[in-house]
């Protein structure tokens, strides 16, 4: 880069323009602007990274042709030890996911599936079920598969248990989580994100989930915290980007909609509560964390015309596609077979989609519980959580359906541990 650049601040919008079309062309403008004064084009620094990720699809192709494992595999024994094997946990930080095999007992997470299935039985969920609420898992053309249930026995249990907080503390230490004078989370306390559940019957038909990602839109071109998240790769200097620097990341917001996620999440993830084969519509990546700076640098190329973002839209998720990312395409790689009571982990930038099946073998049964440590953003959403919690209701960043206000068995304030209430921001 050119030394002593002086950085002149983009344009930003900290609530949504009313003119996207107008504000996606004055900050492509500003940011090919700001590129160029790096001393190379958006051309030049997109070819050198595009050549950089390449390397890494043919090394993900080349193992996925010899049969070898893409995914990290880790023993939840020996995080729970401290012997993660450091070659394991390198793979972790390149590929950005993980299987954790026993994070709890196979034979608990069958017992939280049945348990699951008698509560909402003895509430007379599907006697009640209105059908999908959320227009994206509506896709999945399964009814109902994704259960917008929140607060039962196994889910609660799940989240506060010491366990699963010794996964989230692995895995959110890969992050640099202190720099420039300040600790962004604390890696060792989750905010315990509530989730729905997934149960997908034997025989099911179901079209997956097209690839994508949850991180937010037109937001991260467009608000000052992200254009800080995002500042090396939209400075020309994107050879210092770094998915797994913390900064900035806990204080950028997403603009409001129904597909936005208000916490911070490390990782996304899931729990089995079934055995699952490999080949049976399941969670696929693209297992390369800087493929970040990819997706985000693509629009700015001269192929794709000054209004347009490559099929980035408000309140969708940011798509991503053999027409604008065909490269990223080749790297799509799924999980291996999982058994209930394994997690499954991913980080929050990393592309991801659910292969669609016919015909499934067995259950696929899941509750979504991510790593979603303290921080401010955080904290400020564990106090719609909290009163969430204690009456029953949807979270605030899902449809507003409310089966659970008045269900027998839900889980009671009383049953949290000190895992559960610091998670909820009832004790320091």
């Amino acid at each position: 880069m050119t030394a002593n650049v002086e950085v002149q601040p983009l344009p930003h919008w900290e609530t949504k323009p009313e003119d996207v079309t107008g504000a996606t062309v004055e900050i492509k403008r500003a940011l090919k602007e700001r590129i160029a004064r790096s001393g190379r084009t958006v051309e030049e620094v997109f070819a050198d990274l595009e050549a950089r990720i390449a390397r890494r699809v043919e090394a993900i192709q080349a193992e996925r042709e010899a049969g070898e494992q893409v995914w990290p595999v880790i023993d939840f024994a020996d995080i729970e030890a401290g012997t993660v094997p450091p070659e394991l946990v390198a793979k972790v930080k390149e590929r950005g996911c993980a299987v954790v095999r026993g994070t709890f007992p196979h034979e608990q997470a069958l017992q939280w599936d049945r348990d699951i299935v008698d509560y909402t039985t003895r509430n007379e969920f599907f006697e009640k079920y209105t059908g999908p609420a959320d227009d994206f898992f509506a896709s999945v053309e399964s009814t109902p598969e994704i259960y917008p249930i929140y607060w039962s026995q196994p889910q609660m249990e799940a989240r506060q248990s010491p366990r699963m907080a010794a996964v989230q503390g692995f895995l959110n230490s890969q992050w640099t989580f202190e720099s420039q004078g300040r600790q962004w989370f604390d890696p060792n306390r989750d905010s315990l994100y509530p989730d729905r559940i997934r149960r997908r019957p034997p025989g099911t038909d179901s079209a997956g989930l097209g690839t994508h990602l949850d991180t937010g839109s037109i937001d991260l071109y467009m608000t000052q915290g992200y254009q800080d998240v995002f500042r090396h790769v939209f400075s020309g200097d994107v050879e210092s980007y770094d998915p797994w620097d913390a900064a900035h990341r806990t204080e950028a917001v997403n603009y409001p909609a129904s597909t936005m996620c208000s916490a911070f999440r490390t990782f996304q993830g899931w729990t089995a509560l079934s055995d699952m084969g490999h080949d049976q519509g399941v969670l696929h990546t693209v297992p390369i964390p800087e493929a970040m700076a990819y997706l985000m640098l693509r629009p700015l190329l001269d192929d794709v015309a000054d209004d347009e973002l490559c099929g980035i839209a408000h309140n969708q998720t940011f798509p991503i596609s053999w027409k604008w990312h065909p490269l990223l395409m080749e790297a799509v790689s799924g999980i291996p077979d999982v058994q209930a009571g394994d997690t499954v982990w991913w980080h929050c930038d990393l592309i991801h989609s659910v292969a669609e099946v016919e015909d499934q073998v067995g259950w696929g049964n899941v509750m979504y519980i991510p790593a979603a440590p303290w921080c401010p953003r955080n904290e400020a959403y564990a106090g719609s959580v909290r009163e969430a919690f204690l009456t029953g209701s949807s979270p605030s960043d899902f449809p507003e359906e409310h089966y659970e206000r008045d269900w027998e068995g839900r889980f009671q304030p009383e049953q949290l541990n000190e895992i559960g209430r610091r998670g909820l921001g009832l004790t320091d």
